[in-house]
């Protein structure tokens, strides 16, 4: 898989900063994504990987620091303490899609409405439009059979490749993946790393929270590894996850291998 360019970063923390019930769970973390670039988040539970990420698209906004997509702040006006404004969440969650780890479909709809709802009411698309596109998207992901489907008559695989659809149906200049397979078992999991395999290998840019160690090898262009609220390391995932400076990686690893 080629690396990603030099290119000018698409996406920039700069001290990021959250605090919850008075303890900060993420800590003044900085760090920059190229188009294209998969970078991987790794950590023990409580290391605050998944808090970072909705600090990203402001679904919990950040105490401190600031959150930049190609050079310009995602919400300039926003002041800790105070809500966002609507205009600037609705431009940033266009550009920034997100697959949650419980896939958050509406269970009354099927999975072709799921797919299309967002595009009309978002990028207002006609529902021609929507569809034409959600049908390519579910295709993509290999669901294409199960549009007229419900979620509770799909596994939890199916419904997280179609949560993944969902969140492409936006065509998001970065996508975030919040332990896209934790709810899985093993073999369904499996369905749900090929299809960010797939988008990985075609230059998407993606932020993924996973314990799915064979992932971040194999795919990843950079790891990252937190603890405590903070990056104790980052480099190539040969470095990070071969060859880790920080104990406290190299015991993380240990650990989760022993699991797996």
């Amino acid at each position: 898989m080629p690396g990603p360019s030099d290119a000018f970063p698409l996406l920039q923390l700069d001290n990021v900063t959250k605090i919850l019930g008075g303890k900060p769970v993420v800590k003044s973390v900085s760090f920059s994504v190229v188009p294209g670039e998969v970078l991987t988040l790794i950590g023990p539970s409580g290391a605050g990987k998944s808090t970072l990420l909705r600090c990203i698209n402001f679904l919990t906004p950040p105490d401190d620091g600031r959150v930049y997509l190609n050079g310009v702040d995602v919400c300039p006006t926003y002041r800790p303490g105070k809500h966002p404004r609507h205009a600037d969440l609705a431009k940033l969650r266009r550009r920034v899609g997100m697959v949650f780890q419980s896939f958050e479909l509406f269970p009354h709809l099927t999975v072709l409405r799921n797919v299309t709802l967002a595009q009309q009411r978002v990028l207002g698309r006609s529902r021609v439009a929507a569809t034409a596109r959600a049908v390519e998207l579910l295709e993509r992901v290999g669901l294409a059979d199960k549009a007229s489907s419900y979620p509770s008559q799909c596994s939890g695989g199916q419904q997280q490749r179609v949560a993944i659809a969902r969140a492409l149906a936006l065509d998001p200049e970065i996508l975030l993946f919040d332990e896209p397979t934790s709810a899985l078992d093993p073999e369904l999991g499996a369905e749900v790393l090929a299809v960010m395999r797939d988008l990985a290998f075609a230059g998407t840019t993606m932020i993924v929270v996973t314990h799915a160690l064979h992932f971040a090898r194999s795919v990843s262009d950079r790891v990252i590894m937190m603890a405590d609220g903070a990056i104790i390391e980052d480099g190539s995932p040969a470095q990070v996850l071969e060859s880790p400076h920080h104990p406290r990686t190299r015991q993380f690893i240990r650990a989760v291998l022993e699991d797996q």
